[in-house]
């Protein structure tokens, strides 16, 4: 019998291409209301929606010029002193939009006469009854604990906003196109998860990502986590050089994020470095070459641009976590400790 988290992976090309086709006049309206009326953004965010906010730093930063932050939510609940948010878009993203500390930076962002925006899957939550505009993630009920197709349909918003927001009609296109890519990952990797019982008895192991795929590496660091209890670390390739590396050696996996793009040349050194050390390394990419070096390779669409990878690049971590927690004899609908809805101050 299928999981339900299997079910609701699979589910993530329809439910992005639904959320492109329901939301795109939506958000060209509420770009073209908002278009000068912010210089730059902080995001309130938590878990795996603040992750999506990482791949907006990049996104807005490289396709919009535009600086984003991202709230320390504690500041607002815990301490009672926000600090002044002039000049900003006020954005929280959560997937049930529950969470009182997201709610109260953008309620404050309100306060202070700051435009505001919740991305959110439930559309009547008090997030989206917080903010001024709201665009919902249209990914369904998700019933599994670990996020992931509203993780996927958050950074599609993301992607949407920016498009609009520039008014850039080819990277719409692209963005567009992406549910077949999607698709096309997921049966990709299929056949290939039957090798992720070499993994069986690992405890450790450092995810990699850098740039767009930043994100990417936090979100895969934190399913492995949440589903298998491995101790999972993010970093970016530069972070891990800076110290980290020092724990490499024969027994140590790392799971590499790598498509093509300008960061690609630091990730194929550092994956040169790792084979010196002897350490085992699962990568992701649509780099033939580099995939070649891999002890598991998790393959990619050759066809994706740089700033849309981290949709489909974060699909096979997804599975592989899903993956290694049967293979660990963990339940991966119920992950211990967790629950859905996670409220914090």
């Amino acid at each position: 019998m299928m999981s339900t988290l299997k079910k609701e992976l699979y589910e993530q090309p329809t439910v992005v291409a639904r959320l492109l086709e329901r939301e795109s006049e939506n958000v060209a309206r509420i770009t073209a209301t908002l278009r000068g009326q912010f210089h730059h953004v902080v995001i309130a965010a938590r878990g795996t929606s603040d992750n999506a906010a990482r791949y907006a730093q990049y996104l807005f930063g490289a396709h919009n010029q535009t600086q984003v932050a991202l709230a320390t939510p504690s500041l607002f609940t815990l301490y009672q002193q926000p600090p002044q948010l002039a000049g900003a878009l006020v954005i929280g993203i959560s997937q049930s939009g529950q969470s009182p500390d997201i709610v109260s930076v953008v309620a404050e962002g309100r306060r202070q006469g700051r435009p505001t925006l919740a991305i959110v899957n439930d559309a009547d939550s008090p997030l989206a009854r917080a903010a001024e505009y709201v665009i919902p993630l249209h990914a369904g009920p998700e019933l599994a604990i670990a996020a992931s197709k509203t993780y996927t349909a958050s950074l599609a918003v993301l992607a949407l906003f920016s498009c609009h927001l520039s008014g850039d009609t080819t990277a719409l296109a692209q963005l567009r196109d992406l549910p077949a890519r999607l698709a096309e990952t997921l049966s990709g990797v299929a056949p290939l998860l039957p090798r992720i019982e070499r993994y069986r008895f690992m405890t450790r192991c450092a995810v990699i990502g850098r740039g767009f795929n930043y994100a990417t590496a936090f979100e895969v660091a934190l399913k492995v986590k949440e589903l298998t209890r491995v101790v999972a670390e993010p970093y970016s390739s530069a972070d891990f050089r800076h110290g980290p590396i020092a724990i490499v050696d024969e027994a140590f996996t790392v799971l590499l994020v790598a498509p093509k793009g300008a960061v690609a040349g630091d990730l194929r050194a550092l994956v040169a470095d790792l084979q010196r050390l002897k350490a085992e390394q699962v990568i992701i990419s649509d780099d033939e070459a580099l995939l070649a070096q891999a002890h598991l390779a998790l393959p990619l669409p050759t066809d994706v641009s740089e700033w849309l990878t981290p949709l489909i690049a974060v699909l096979p971590g997804q599975l592989f976590a899903m993956t290694l927690a049967q293979v660990k004899g963990a339940d991966p609908d119920h992950p211990l400790g967790l629950t859905k809805v996670t409220e914090t101050l």
